[in-house]
């Protein structure tokens, strides 16, 4: 639901945070995990705000993140966000409304912070980055009717979309191993790539490496095992959303993954980016669930709820830029590759 923390007019006192050109105005507070580079210190949670990083450990050692936001705040000392997560809908908002109040220009609790500045905040050029979360296990979901048909004529041309995708969400577990923070390097792949079932398979480097754009979306208490989350209690486990890099090897995958689906064509590296914004800061792009073509048969109850098909949906848009290295010393601006809505 939309409160005072997503008020368009706010203004902050950090500095870059209400330039309009920038991604981290004070309505978004995205967290993520950093330290100082080059600093033998401790990894820890912060938010994103402005050129800035405000440091979550420091301001609660400051005094400044107390009252509700006190437990919230002491398990951002974590190397984590998983401690946070853990805690649940109602710990997330208190710590971000006390985030916001300490941020804002117009708030008594600002300009106290406002006097904290050295000690609270960090150059987001003078951080370092460090995957978001501790993740255990990830699902793959095959969420887009347009995406399941475009790759499906890819290996299934007369047949791209199987019957069972219209009636339970399609999903595989990824290797968790293999996720990394935006700005590893990726190695190109090696594996198998067949071509009929006569000839033998090939083992070289992949000669199709491609992206996904996609948007991935971290869990936050969870259940215990064999117990089940109803959909109407579903939206209150989700914590936030990152950008993802679902790497693919399009020649490994086609050869490997009948029947039970890719392995190491899609195993070798997933990347996602370092700043996770919280479901709560996407409140004003909600918007209705997708709405199905005319003939497409109802989700079974389970798998529908009022709420969801109301505001089930994020007005988001993902867009793919390449610049290469080639680009960039000719001075060649970037060229857009994809655009799509969340």
């Amino acid at each position: 639901m939309l409160n005072e923390t997503h008020a368009a007019d706010l203004l902050s006192w950090v500095p870059g945070a209400d330039d309009p050109r920038g991604d981290f105005p004070v309505q978004n507070l995205p967290y993520g995990v950093f330290r100082r580079t080059g600093r033998d210190e401790a990894w820890r949670v912060g938010v994103a705000i402005g050129d800035m990083i405000v440091d979550v450990t420091a301001a609660h050692d400051a005094g400044l993140l107390g009252g509700d936001a006190d437990v919230p705040a002491a398990a951002c000392r974590a190397p984590s966000l998983n401690a946070l997560m853990a805690l649940g809908a109602l710990d997330w908002h208190r710590l971000r409304g006390c985030l916001s109040r300490i941020l804002r220009a117009d708030t008594p609790e600002g300009h106290v912070a406002s006097s904290h500045a050295e000690q609270i905040l960090v150059a987001r050029r003078d951080a370092e980055m460090a995957k978001p979360a501790q993740i255990g296990d990830y699902t793959d979901f095959y969420a887009s009717v347009h995406h399941a048909t475009n790759v499906g004529s890819m290996f299934r041309p007369d047949n791209p979309l199987l019957p069972n995708y219209k009636w339970i969400p399609i999903g595989y577990h990824g290797r968790a191993s293999s996720i990394v923070v935006s700005g590893t390097p990726v190695r190109r792949p090696t594996g198998q790539v067949g071509t009929d079932a006569v000839t033998p398979p090939r083992v070289g480097p992949t000669q199709r490496l491609d992206y996904e754009a996609e948007v991935g979306f971290f869990v936050g208490p969870g259940n215990a095992l064999g117990e089940c989350i109803d959909i109407s209690d579903a939206e209150s486990q989700l914590f936030g959303v990152c950008l993802l890099n679902d790497w693919s090897a399009r020649d490994m995958q086609a050869w490997e993954y009948q029947p039970l689906g890719p392995f190491l064509a899609k195993s070798f590296a997933t990347t996602v980016s370092p700043w996770v914004v919280t479901l709560e800061a996407l409140a004003p792009f909600r918007t209705a669930a997708f709405a199905r073509p005319e003939g497409d048969p109802t989700p079974l109850p389970h798998l529908m709820h009022t709420s969801d098909q109301s505001t089930g949906g994020l007005d988001v848009l993902v867009e793919v830029w390449l610049r290469t290295a080639a680009m960039r010393s000719a001075g060649a601006a970037a060229e857009r590759l994809s655009v799509g809505n969340v």
